[in-house]
């Protein structure tokens, strides 16, 4: 394995900075990833994913989305999509070279919309768990989740409870310290989830058809290489929304990763690095 440098990066978006980690392999790098987390999520998900695709010898970029962990809290007050993808572009357009967008959820509709809209930014998508027709009732119970303790929790072990009783599948973590990457502690000493309250404001019906129509012309004119890789549990990612998005994009590959949820690389990282492993080999060739 290669010998991997981690260091933090930031990044101008259109409503404020981005925090981002970078894992970059001994030369010669065989390209680039750029690691896009889900809503209510942080970089620090994709932290063996990043260390494991630098050590195959990718340059591996990962971002906190505006209002999310160390990032600026957006300025002008906008968490939809729209905005996302803004900032997401100028992450793209400041690296090196166009990378292979690899997005979770709301991450993975992202890097949707970029590889359909600016086809030449995006090297190859690999979308976890993110398609366009989603399952109202999983995503009414990450909604649910996410509102569930608005004054937050009295010490790091209400944290872990809440996780496990939202992810049974899922072992407790028995060192809570890793935690703290995922809240932040408050002035009155009780944590609080590491995102901007206000990025759970709900889009009126008008904003959501018109943003879900946008992400769907955009699935149609992807052109670059495609890997969808579902949680074989997600009560997200049905069947019926697999098969609409192989119908917009015919030439992608699809894995179904059993045993795993809507988080899928969470879950089961192993089996998920096996099969994007699989993917940017095919890109490139095995390193």
């Amino acid at each position: 394995m290669t010998e991997i440098h981690k260091e933090s990066v930031y990044f101008l978006g259109q409503g404020g900075r981005l925090a981002g980690d970078c894992w970059t392999p001994g030369p010669p790098s065989r390209g680039t990833v750029l690691l896009l987390h889900g809503g209510g999520q942080t970089r620090h998900s994709w932290g063996a994913a990043g260390s494991t695709l630098a050590g195959a010898g990718w340059t591996t970029f990962a971002v906190d989305s505006r209002g999310h962990g160390d990032s600026d809290w957006a300025v002008d007050g906008r968490y939809g999509l729209d905005a996302i993808v803004e900032d997401t572009a100028e992450v793209v357009h400041s690296l090196p070279q166009p990378p292979v967008v690899i997005g979770a959820s709301l991450g993975g509709l992202t890097g949707l919309v970029l590889a359909g809209e600016q086809p030449a930014t995006v090297r190859g998508l690999v979308l976890v768990d993110a398609v366009p027709r989603i399952e109202p009732a999983g995503a009414r119970r990450i909604t649910a989740f996410m509102r569930s303790a608005p004054d937050g929790f009295g010490s790091l072990e209400e944290v872990a409870e809440a996780i496990r009783e939202y992810q049974p599948q899922r072992t407790r973590p028995v060192n809570l310290e890793g935690l703290r990457k995922n809240v932040r502690q408050g002035p009155d000493g009780r944590w609080r989830w590491h995102w901007d309250p206000a990025f759970l404001r709900a889009p009126d019906a008008r904003e959501a058809a018109r943003t879900s129509a946008r992400v769907r012309v955009a699935a149609s004119r992807v052109q670059a290489p495609t890997l969808l890789v579902r949680g074989a549990l997600s009560d997200v990612v049905a069947e019926e929304g697999v098969s609409d998005l192989l119908r917009m994009i015919p030439h992608a590959k699809y894995a179904d990763v059993a045993g795993t949820g809507h988080m899928v690389a969470g879950d089961d990282n192993s089996v998920f690095l096996a099969e994007v492993s699989g993917f940017l080999d095919d890109l490139t060739g095995p390193a």
